[in-house]
């Protein structure tokens, strides 16, 4: 009798990996298939699947339940506008330059807001985010409450309207996909093993000799200089900035936070499968005014009470499909 096998590929993973090829190249040629307000939809897109897949890195594995990660994207917005406007720094340029510092400022962030656990530890991450915002508001060399706005003659320097469009799509392209293959990678590691047992048993992974508090402050740096540059390319696209718009908790948290639940929180696929239904009801059901947030606001009661691991959490359960796998399973031949 053959020795059973440990495999970690599946007939489903397979499958997933050329649908997400070919969905790459036809992302990749937008420019030359769809019209310019498409290009600028996909972008969006990229940009709320980014975030979520952050969020789910540190909610859903990290157990780190964060309200306040609109924080990191102002805070990656104003860095953008103060390379651009007082260092001389392409718009562009300054994205790397915003998570450099936003990984900075987190660690003294963490520090203090670690020091509290579950709905306290939420509660302070939010706080911290309003702190963030009542500084932008009162400092009056980035404008101050009012905001601004980059001159044009900055960005000048990408050329034509077509083409900055062009290159702000292909950055947040770049950075989508790099945030999805970091977090695949991450996973598929040795801190991705102890973050999935921190996911699994906070206690039994503590007992086994993983160091949470050190795994957890990783993360926590990782994903704020993510999301920084994801605010910095953010206000790329809208050239001007205010604190209201820069630490939208609306914007930049509560939505991210409905796309990770209703998808599947825990889960590679749980974001995507989130950003595609977000995306499909704004698009139906927006006109709709408050009726739309109060739908919104209902579905996620109604997927948390019949599926508390959202979508793709049932649908995994129910059929087993994995179509990111990052553990191993044993096969018998």
């Amino acid at each position: 009798m053959q020795q059973p096998t440990i495999v970690r590929a599946t007939r489903a993973s397979r499958i997933g990996t050329i649908a997400a090829v070919l969905v790459v190249g036809l992302l990749m040629l937008a420019p030359w298939w769809t019209s310019p307000a498409s290009m600028r939809l996909i972008t969006e897109f990229l940009v709320y699947l980014a975030l979520a897949c952050m969020w789910n890195l540190l909610a859903g594995y990290a157990g780190l339940l964060s309200i306040g990660q609109h924080a990191y994207v102002g805070f990656g917005g104003y860095a953008m506008f103060s390379c651009a406007l007082f260092l001389g720094i392409g718009p562009l340029y300054a994205i790397p330059i915003a998570g450099v510092a936003a990984a900075l400022i987190s660690v003294p962030v963490a520090f203090l807001v670690f020091r509290l656990k579950g709905p306290y530890f939420a509660i302070g991450s939010w706080v911290v985010a309003e702190v963030f915002r009542l500084s932008a508001a009162q400092m009056s060399m980035v404008g101050g409450g009012s905001g601004l706005s980059i001159p044009i003659s900055v960005m000048k320097g990408l050329g034509s309207k077509s083409e900055r469009e062009m290159l702000v799509y292909f950055a947040s392209l770049v950075l989508c996909l790099g945030t999805a293959a970091l977090v695949y990678l991450l996973l598929r590691s040795r801190l991705g093993l102890a973050l999935t047992a921190i996911r699994d048993s906070e206690v039994a992974s503590s007992s086994l000799g993983v160091r949470i508090g050190r795994i957890k402050l990783v993360v926590y740096v990782i994903v704020a200089a993510i999301t920084s540059m994801i605010g910095a390319l953010i206000f790329v696209t809208k050239l001007r900035i205010t604190p209201d718009a820069a630490f939208s908790v609306n914007d930049w948290t509560v939505f991210v936070i409905f796309i990770v639940v209703i998808g599947g929180i825990g889960s590679i696929e749980g974001p995507i499968v989130g950003t595609l239904l977000y995306f499909i009801l704004r698009e139906f059901l927006s006109g709709l005014g408050a009726v739309y947030l109060m739908l919104l606001g209902g579905m996620a009661i109604l997927i948390m009470l019949m599926a508390p691991k959202g979508i793709w959490g049932l649908v995994n359960q129910r059929f087993g499909l994995s179509l990111f796998p990052i553990g191993y399973r044993v096969k018998d031949v």
